[in-house]
């Protein structure tokens, strides 16, 4: 014998509810490929880069043992320390 699946509710929305989707807001929307993360959205002007940097260990055991957003952390971590001590351009 087979189990019957329990009904669902309906959560149908009105459409004319949804919120106008412009342009800024797709600048601003993650770009997803099925389940994957293709692009994040940043606001515009917010540009990051991807490098290869090298890390004491024990300094990057400590960001990452802060948990989920460690890297932001860090980033965060360099941009007060710039603040702080600012670089002379040669």
């Amino acid at each position: 014998m087979t189990a019957k699946s329990a009904v669902t509710k309906n959560t149908l929305v009105d459409p004319d509810d949804a919120p106008e989707l412009t342009d800024a807001w797709f600048e601003k929307a993650d770009l997803m490929q099925g389940s994957k993360l293709v692009r994040r959205g940043r606001p515009a002007g917010q540009t990051k880069a991807l490098q290869t940097v090298r890390f004491d260990l024990d300094v990057l055991a400590a960001f990452k043992a802060t948990g989920k957003g460690w890297q932001t952390r860090m980033n965060e971590a360099l941009r007060e320390w710039l603040k702080e001590h600012p670089m002379k351009h040669v």
